[in-house]
């Protein structure tokens, strides 16, 4: 008779188990998400980045944090507006992705107690989608299109004529029989936000009468934005917790929400739900995020320039094909953060990797090679 072997039992520690498979449990979704690409501090919005934000928006201007030049502009148009009884000019917000573009425009529509209506350029394919639109506004009613910049050519040209006198051009019939007819539209305010007003055409532009950019955010200020989400969501994060989230947050509020749920998660785990500035900094370095908010994208691109390039200058095609990423990707989600924060600086002749980036990553800066410029964090109180 053949014996039957039994299988020995595996001591497990089971405690420090337990803490690894549930803390990657509540990891896993965000790890197959295809945000991961870019990293948990890309500016980039998720789907839950999206239902976060309707949950912690701002509804009133006087609840929205930073931005003070903007809001106190808005501030006087949207009175003055109130005031007078009429539709607010057309608004245009640019800025990179992230700082609140459509957050605002929320807040412009609740405080002149308009109706809301969104869309996006890349949505609005034909003329019709338009005038869809359009024809079912009511009086003072906001219209907010996200990224203007890829609006079709065609649409816009339908929307001249609506900004400017508050008219659709439609076209009836085809050919020789066709015949152009004129609807007027109720006055109301086109809200439009881009991250490259630089592409959008003079004429659309220039019908915008209000014209805001935003700036990267200050550490404080996304300390106030960090405390106050967690506020709303019943999250346990201490002051010094709160701004060390802020400091590795790139200046970006959709980053600084994103970093909080995460490291809520580690929380749960490893801290009784509680984040202080330790826990902070453990779940950071576990998701890859450095004291400066540097991701692993981030730092691919900028040890590529140094490695790679000996520090520029390098072509953005360049730069693109030795990292394996787009060149969009790259101009569009990296490169900004990085520019602003004095890491990387845009020459004619290419990329270069400054002062900052060499002693970032601990090595020497070479004769020539640099100029001095002044870390811009800590110019952010």
């Amino acid at each position: 008779m053949t014996p039957v072997l039994a299988m020995p039992v595996l001591a497990i520690p089971d405690r420090f188990f337990l803490d690894v498979v549930l803390f990657t449990i509540s990891l896993f979704s965000t790890m197959i998400d295809p945000i991961v690409k870019q990293g948990v501090v890309t500016p980039l919005a998720d789907p839950r980045d999206k239902a976060l934000a309707r949950t912690v928006r701002p509804r009133r201007i006087d609840e929205y944090v930073g931005q003070s030049a903007v809001r106190a502009q808005m501030e006087v148009f949207i009175e003055a507006a109130k005031r007078r009884g009429e539709a607010l000019d057309h608004v245009l917000i640019f800025g990179p992705p992230g700082l609140g573009k459509t957050t605002l425009a929320h807040v412009v529509s609740n405080e002149l107690g308009a109706n809301f209506r969104q869309t996006s350029g890349p949505v609005l394919e034909r003329p019709g989608d338009l005038a869809a639109l359009l024809t079912n506004l009511e009086p003072r009613d906001v219209l907010f299109i996200d990224e203007m910049h890829r609006l079709n050519p065609v649409v816009e040209e339908i929307l001249y004529p609506a900004m400017e006198d508050f008219q659709l051009d439609i076209m009836i019939g085809e050919g020789p029989a066709a015949r152009s007819i004129k609807l007027d539209l109720p006055p109301f305010t086109l809200v439009g936000a881009t991250t490259r007003a630089g592409l959008l055409t003079s004429p659309l532009r220039d019908r915008f009468g209000i014209v805001q950019r935003l700036e990267f955010y200050h550490v404080h200020e996304l300390t106030t934005i960090i405390e106050r989400s967690a506020g709303i969501l019943d999250i346990h994060v201490a002051r010094d917790g709160a701004r060390e989230l802020a400091r590795r947050s790139r200046g970006t509020p959709r980053i600084a929400n994103r970093l909080l749920r995460r490291v809520r998660d580690y929380a749960e785990i490893k801290a009784e739900g509680r984040i202080s500035e330790e826990v902070a900094k453990e779940a950071l370095t576990l998701l890859d995020v450095d004291v400066a908010g540097f991701d692993v994208m981030d730092q691919k691109l900028l040890l590529a320039i140094l490695q790679k390039f000996d520090g520029g200058p390098v072509g953005v095609d360049s730069l693109a094909a030795a990292i394996g990423e787009e060149r969009g990707t790259i101009e569009d989600v990296v490169e900004p953060y990085l520019i602003q924060q004095g890491f990387l600086q845009r020459t004619p002749r290419g990329r270069m990797a400054t002062r900052n980036t060499w002693l970032h990553f601990g090595f020497a800066p070479p004769e020539g090679k640099t100029n001095e410029t002044p870390h811009q964090m800590d110019l952010l109180p």
